[in-house]
């Protein structure tokens, strides 16, 4: 039961990472939008800009996630040992 609820916590494919990358992304945007009331001028610019890459930051790493979960995913189907077989064999 409690894998089962695990499994709700992890991102499956790539549209389920945009998803958490959208969110972020308006997140971040709202925040720096305060930043920009609070601090007018380049210091607010700056710390807009440093809410903005920082998800740039956290969804790249959410997309490298999604591919080594799938990577590992097919590793452990019989599918993916038999890929693994034909590809050795060359």
């Amino acid at each position: 039961m409690i894998h089962k609820l695990g499994n709700l916590f992890v991102l499956k494919n790539g549209f389920e990472a945009g998803l958490v990358i959208y969110a972020l992304a308006w997140g971040a945007a709202s925040r720096g939008a305060a930043y920009l009331d609070k601090f007018p001028g380049n210091f607010g610019w700056v710390l807009f800009a440093a809410c903005m890459l920082t998800v740039l930051i956290a969804g790249a790493s959410l997309v490298d996630g999604v591919k080594t979960w799938r990577e590992r995913r097919l590793a452990k189907s019989a599918l993916g040992r038999v890929v693994a077989r034909a590809r050795a064999a060359h």
